[in-house]
């Protein structure tokens, strides 16, 4: 039979995690909601790179060409600094990314840890 102080110690520790369980079903939808966001913005970010790489091939090609009235060379360098940018974002986004997963699986991890910690063992439940 557990003493006192073992089982006040329990119940504190069964509080502390289910408190913990709580915090994280709460924020989870949160959490889930900021990947597939980052997830959208990636594709958005890969999808604006390669218009911008097919904008920058058009205009070189243009400025090869015959004797052009403009001077498209201030362009291809604006849409190739555009381009280093939108690559930035997206490394920034996928490290992001990349963290939110790792957050998920460590607190899913503890969860499961506590779990098994305040379960009894199936032996115990049945003396």
């Amino acid at each position: 039979m557990p003493s006192a102080k073992e089982a006040e110690a329990s119940l504190d520790s069964r509080k502390r995690d289910a408190l913990a369980n709580g915090l994280f079903e709460l924020l989870k939808p949160a959490v889930d909601e900021i990947d597939d966001r980052v997830k959208t913005v990636r594709e958005s970010q890969i999808e604006l790179r390669q218009q911008i790489d097919s904008l920058c091939d058009d205009l070189k090609k243009i400025s090869e060409s015959e004797a052009t009235p403009v001077e498209l060379e201030p362009y291809v360098k604006k849409l190739n600094n555009s381009r280093r940018r939108v690559m930035l974002v997206n490394s920034i986004l996928q490290n992001v990314q990349e963290r939110l997963h790792k957050l998920q699986n460590n607190v899913s991890k503890e969860t499961a840890r506590r779990k098994t910690m305040l379960d009894p063992p199936a032996s115990a439940q049945l003396k």
